[in-house]
């Protein structure tokens, strides 16, 4: 690689003008990087000895992947150059457009020989590059998906021990949500499941708190679930929402008899139905008596000036009259 051929340049990198040279790198030379969020969530993950032969190849059967072969093709070249690190030509960003050069250097070497590159500085620490694919990918273009975004935010946060005050002001994600998806990304390397397509099943089990508490009651839930999940009972992520939250939200009986595996998913979810988890009337008229019996509504509304107090008063007037006429007419069905 004729060095002479590079412009110099610059990145903004946190606030920090960091040197580029600007130029075209044999294709050969450069080297994919695993630690790659992207490379390592829907390529390498739970893998720690993958061989770049072995990324191209599975880089190379992902839809995005063709699609960059095209749009490469037909526009005669990269529009935006990869990012290199020096010293040992690693593409810290760009790791699918190398694998899309690569598929068009196999039909013709001379043509896509060389690669459009951005070089930084061999001694380039992680931590800003991580800061740089975040306002690429996550500030930026928003390419990545939720999997691949946890599995940068679940690396910055637990394994580079950033604080999540300085994730957020590097991004501006909410706390909340770079929890919400650390959880989940964690959720599933502990349970062994790396499957990117199983991201939505996993974020819809996380979130819910009517599950959190049966997942509390029972130790196995989670192995339960986990399990279901793989061997396909489960076979859609909607299947959480609209099936397995009306289990744990049916009768003990129910729900103790499908935590402990007496009771297959769909049975369970039958039982639940037909005791009434899932009817709309009932959770409305559920959630309603539960607000009224909770020990601090005497106190709230006695806190209140008189006036809407008076308000409150007359309000729960007209709700035990209307209670007492419903009752009356569905008594005589």
């Amino acid at each position: 690689m004729n060095r002479e051929d590079f412009v110099e340049d610059s990145l903004t990198i946190n606030g920090k003008e960091i040197p580029v040279e600007v130029g075209f790198c044999s294709q050969e030379k450069l080297k994919f990087w695993q630690e790659n969020p992207r490379v390592y969530s829907i390529i390498c993950a739970g893998e720690k000895n993958i061989s770049q032969e072995e990324i191209q190849e599975r880089l190379s059967e992902k839809e995005h992947v063709k699609l960059l072969v095209q749009s490469i093709k037909a526009n005669g070249g990269l529009t935006d150059p990869i990012i290199v690190r020096g010293g040992d030509f690693v593409v810290l960003e760009g790791n699918s457009r190398l694998a899309a050069y690569r598929i068009l250097f196999s039909s013709d070497p001379i043509k896509w020989g060389k690669i459009k590159c951005k070089i930084l500085p061999k001694e380039i620490n992680d931590s800003l590059v991580f800061m740089l694919l975040g306002e690429y990918h996550i500030i930026g273009r928003k390419d990545w998906q939720p999997y691949e975004q946890a599995g940068y935010l679940y690396r910055r946060y637990k394994l580079q021990k950033v604080p999540l005050d300085d994730i957020q002001k590097e991004l501006g994600i909410k706390k909340s949500e770079i929890e919400h998806l650390v959880e989940v990304y964690s959720f599933m390397l502990e349970h062994d499941d790396t499957d990117v397509n199983r991201w939505s099943y996993y974020e819809e089990y996380i979130k819910s708190n009517y599950i959190k508490k049966v997942r509390e009651e029972y130790s196995k839930f989670d192995e339960l679930i986990v399990k279901k999940i793989k061997n396909g009972e489960i076979s859609r992520a909607i299947d959480i929402r609209e099936k397995l939250i009306p289990i744990v939200k049916a009768s003990h009986k129910t729900v103790k008899n499908f935590a402990t595996g007496k009771v297959n998913f769909e049975t369970s979810y039958e039982r639940a139905i037909l005791g009434g988890a899932g009817n709309l009337i009932l959770e409305r008229l559920h959630r309603f008596r539960e607000w009224l019996a909770s020990s601090e509504i005497e106190e709230e509304i006695s806190e209140n000036d008189d006036q809407i107090f008076d308000k409150c008063n007359f309000e729960l007037m007209k709700i035990y009259k209307r209670i007492h006429d419903i009752l009356h007419k569905i008594g005589k069905k």
